[in-house]
């Protein structure tokens, strides 16, 4: 067992087991190998045996054990596991947990309060709502502490998650918002990315091209908004007086695609908050 982090959150030390080796658990895995940790302070638990050799045999770390087995030897549990299986999870481990280990999970819509009432008291548990391009280092995660976390947690948290894109602050009750923006956001941009090359093959272009140009072009759009300046001077930058992009944007707001998007973002933050609830029991 190596010496748990301390307060700062800086040691790469810490021992960490990844609970489920699905897709979030594999991009956490790779994170923290990123992010400097050892492959020797890492274990991983899933209940495939096939994933779990392939995850070893890709990444050098530990396999095969149980949960509350891989816990109890953790400085830092990494939830990424369904949500509807949380529950069961927390009770499988709950009884294992030494006391300050750090409990962290990626699951969507399970407040704070449902890990706390399962984990023994004064466990520090964060809350990470990240989303699928983290997975080529291009993600946006929010992070957000319970009563027990301290700021030295959330440095740690943030350390973990370097490697995977703009990692951000927020209180719990924003989380349903960060879910309907970033969270759900990437299919927005999928199904742009998608009109836009359709639209290129209906003016001649091949369809693999016109879907090149499109994911190019919303990639460097990206890259250029966040580098702080308002997306509204961008878009002027680009809207010549007359020209084809006014054209084009006069189209977008007669069809409504501005509203369409602020509406499905208000779907998906209700939509959240349903699905906590549901989970939550």
């Amino acid at each position: 067992m190596s010496e748990q982090q301390d307060s700062t959150g800086s040691s790469t030390d810490a021992d960490v087991a990844v609970l489920g080796g699905g897709v979030m658990g594999e991009t956490l895995l790779a994170a923290l190998l990123a992010s400097d940790w050892s492959a020797e302070n890492v274990e991983v638990t899933e209940h495939s045996r096939v994933r779990a050799d392939e995850l070893a045999g890709r990444y050098s770390v530990r396999t095969g054990a149980g949960n509350a087995a891989a816990a109890a030897r953790a400085d830092v549990v990494l939830i990424a596991v369904k949500p509807q299986v949380v529950g069961a999870v927390l009770d499988e481990i709950a009884p294992s947990l030494r006391g300050g280990t750090l409990v962290v999970s990626v699951a969507a819509g399970l407040p704070l309060s449902f890990y706390e009432q399962r984990l023994p008291a004064g466990t520090p548990v964060v809350r990470v709502m990240p989303n699928t391009p983290a997975v080529v280092g291009k993600g946006a995660s929010a992070i957000a502490a319970g009563s027990s976390a301290t700021d030295g947690h959330l440095v740690l948290v943030e350390k973990i998650l370097a490697s995977t894109g703009l990692v951000v602050r927020v209180a719990e009750k924003d989380l349903d918002a960060v879910t309907a923006i970033s969270g759900s956001g990437p299919a927005y941009a999928f199904y742009l990315i998608d009109a836009m090359a359709e639209a290129g093959v209906l003016l001649g272009l091949p369809r693999d091209l016109a879907t090149r140009l499109a994911a190019a072009t919303v990639e460097g759009s990206g890259a250029l908004a966040v580098q702080g300046e308002h997306p509204a001077i961008l878009r002027e930058r680009v809207s010549s007086p007359g020209g084809t992009t006014v054209a084009a944007v006069r189209e977008l707001d007669a069809h409504g695609v501005r509203a369409g998007v602020v509406a499905a973002a208000v779907a998906a933050a209700d939509r959240s908050r349903e699905l906590g609830s549901q989970y939550a029991g």
